[in-house]
């Protein structure tokens, strides 16, 4: 059970004023994207007294450019960034640490604002900001208040945002065209992995020398910190290897990291040497954007990667039917508004094949089409499906037809165990949607956030590039 009630408010002043009246007993919880509320829930086991859905507040999944300043609303998914052509120009660091962030199902549907307001010393998108200079601006009904970064962040997941809070904006002034910016990331996989150690870096040159250094390190410590440092080191001089070397050398003034399940600090210390000198590396050759391919691919399908506005204000208790649009044909889901997705959609509409293989958005088992956007089902709320259109493997076939990449995968084999295949497959099709002809690379990176328990990916692959013809 997630919560004892769900509100979908049609208005930010709606919000703001819901917030205000849950405020004394902090019983109202925020969710937008859910993919950390969610997987807090079901780990404490308590569920909420009372979520209040934001995701589909019109206007608020905008960037603008406004005056000199970047302005990032509180609804972009960490997706909407990365293929946002102001966030392409201005700020590389962010659109990497973006990419960065577990896999497509869950950048489409984590925000970036999210990423601040959990507070995690190892969220990607904070230390990319910190050195952008960002500030967050929090808006309640007693009025509004901008903060900077270090004002912002008081300790591991706490805040200066009080509980009749929201951030409505995120802003940063548009860097200079001489400065230049990389994120790198180090985890225990490529994908869907929590960062050991990162780091963000922005350098503004007169000619060849550095103007301006900024550096910042996340997962070395209880909060983001800025290596001042190891920013000395490399400040009125040129980018050379020797100065490069002073600055990783440096970086032990910053860090403090800890031992954990992930790694030992020794580990993360040699690592944040490693990323630094490869990351300034890359700076010096002006080479941080090689490998980028342009057009990532977001298993947005055929749609522009933005959910449609909610027309009207809803107020669901718990056991309340939920009413959406399941597999092309309009269902009522009864008792549901207190499950996730994924449970209302085995356990209402009786659907096996959408799979429950973690229930924390790791395997990709349980991927559905949200307005046909590829999510999670474990990590949505179900009430979230209130008046939405879900799809879920079932709703593939055509007049008793195979999908194509059913089809595809039965033929080359790419049908396994069949425990993680349903997952594969919405992935696989929601390319095609967004993509008819993909490379095998683009393929491998359709299915970052799905999981073979077979270790069969060939196949897999195949059968997808298979479709395709």
């Amino acid at each position: 059970m997630l919560c004892s009630h769900y509100i979908i408010p049609g208005s930010l002043d709606e919000t703001l004023k819901l917030l205000a009246k849950h405020a004394a007993n902090g019983s109202a919880r925020l969710v937008a994207g859910g993919t950390d509320v969610l997987v807090e829930i079901e780990h404490s086991g308590k569920p909420a007294r009372t979520l209040i859905d934001i995701s589909r507040l019109p206007g608020l999944d905008r960037v603008t450019l406004e005056n000199g300043h970047v302005h990032i609303g509180p609804l972009v998914t960490h997706n909407q960034a990365v293929a946002n052509p102001i966030i392409q120009q201005h700020a590389w660091p962010l659109l990497r640490a973006c990419w960065e962030v577990g896999a497509p199902q869950i950048r489409n549907r984590g925000t970036i604002a999210g990423n601040l307001a959990t507070a995690s010393p190892a969220n990607d998108t904070i230390p990319p900001l910190w050195v952008l200079g960002a500030a967050v601006t929090l808006a309640s009904v007693r009025g509004r208040r901008t903060l900077t970064f270090p004002a912002f962040f008081q300790g591991v997941r706490r805040t200066a945002l009080a509980s009749d809070e929201m951030i409505v904006d995120i802003s940063f002034p548009a860097p200079p065209p001489t400065a230049r910016g990389t994120f790198i990331k180090v985890g225990l996989r490529r994908a869907q992995a929590i960062s050991l150690v990162n780091i963000a870096v922005l350098l503004d040159f007169d000619g060849e020398v550095v103007r301006d250094a900024r550096i910042a390190f996340g997962s070395v410590a209880p909060t983001i910190v800025r290596a001042r440092a190891a920013e000395e080191a490399l400040t009125g001089h040129p980018l050379t290897p020797d100065r490069i070397e002073q600055a990783a050398q440096r970086i032990q003034e910053a860090i403090h990291p800890i031992d954990d399940i992930r790694g030992s600090a020794a580990y993360r210390r040699h690592l944040a040497g490693v990323i630094t000198r490869r990351a300034l590396a890359q700076l010096a050759a002006g080479e941080e954007r090689a490998g980028w391919r342009g057009k990532p691919v977001m298993l947005w399908g055929n749609t522009d990667g933005h959910y449609p506005a909610m027309p009207v204000a809803v107020d669901l208790p718990a056991g309340a039917d939920i009413s959406c649009y399941l597999n092309g044909e309009p269902i009522v889901l009864r008792d549901a508004a207190h499950l996730t997705l994924l449970d209302a959609l085995r356990e209402r509409a009786l659907l096996m094949g959408v799979k429950e293989g973690c229930a924390e958005g790791e395997c990709g088992a349980c991927t559905v089409w949200l307005d046909g956007i590829a999510v999670q089902s474990c990590l949505v709320p179900a009430a979230r499906a209130q008046g939405a259109a879900v799809v879920t493997v079932e709703g593939l076939a055509e007049n008793e037809r195979l999908h194509p990449v059913q089809e595809a995968f039965v033929q080359s084999g790419g049908v396994q165990c069949g425990y993680c295949t349903p997952g594969f497959i919405m992935a696989a099709a929601n390319l095609l949607r967004e993509r008819p002809h993909p490379d095998r690379a683009e393929a491998a990176e359709a299915i970052t956030g799905n999981l073979c328990r077979c270790t069969g990916y060939v196949k897999i692959l195949d059968a997808m590039v298979q479709a395709a013809k």
